[in-house]
């Protein structure tokens, strides 16, 4: 069993800390109340809630805000150095597929693309191909590309292959 290590959650210094077996613990320190009295905060492990997307998640707080983050997303920050920034070029991926292991030995950074090749793979998708899917009424393959955040529809294809190379035609363009 590997040794469990504890650091700052970066932008979370001296109020939370993150280990490598993907808890969370909330520090002890002094916090302003709303009456403008210091209260002592006893630090603790934050128990995690699943979301509805089956990840586990907790709420931090910091100058009177609550944000809520995946687990897997802070240990991420914490000991792989990921910057999410919104736009989800890079996501941290569960390598075993459990969203619920957040150990950071089963956690990587992979680019959306990829989680989404992976995802495809081991999901029931109706392509094994990223951007391609069957068309139900037409009867055909459908290539479409998602690029800065707007869907670009590529056509119709009698087969899976010939919309493939659509998508990577245009990806490469992008």
């Amino acid at each position: 069993m590997e040794e469990e290590v504890w650091k700052d959650i970066p932008g979370w210094e001296g109020l939370y800390q993150a280990s490598s077996h993907g808890r969370i613990e909330s520090l002890e320190r002094m916090v302003l109340r709303s009456d403008g009295r210091q209260k002592k905060v006893n630090g603790c492990i934050l128990k995690a809630g699943l979301n509805s997307d089956g990840y586990y998640t907790v709420v931090l707080c910091k100058n009177a805000k609550m944000i809520s983050f995946k687990v897997s997303v802070l240990v991420g920050m914490t000991f792989l150095n990921h910057k999410p920034d919104g736009t989800n070029k890079t996501v941290v991926d569960h390598k075993d597929n459990i969203k619920t292991n957040n150990y950071l030995s089963n956690l990587q950074l992979i680019t959306n693309r990829e989680n989404l090749i992976k995802f495809r793979l081991i999901g029931n998708y109706s392509s094994k191909y990223v951007g391609v899917y069957w068309h139900k009424r037409a009867k055909k393959w459908c290539s479409q590309i998602q690029i800065n955040g707007k869907m670009k529809y590529l056509g119709l294809f009698v087969n899976e292959e010939e919309a493939h190379e659509t998508y990577q035609n245009e990806l490469k363009n992008v």
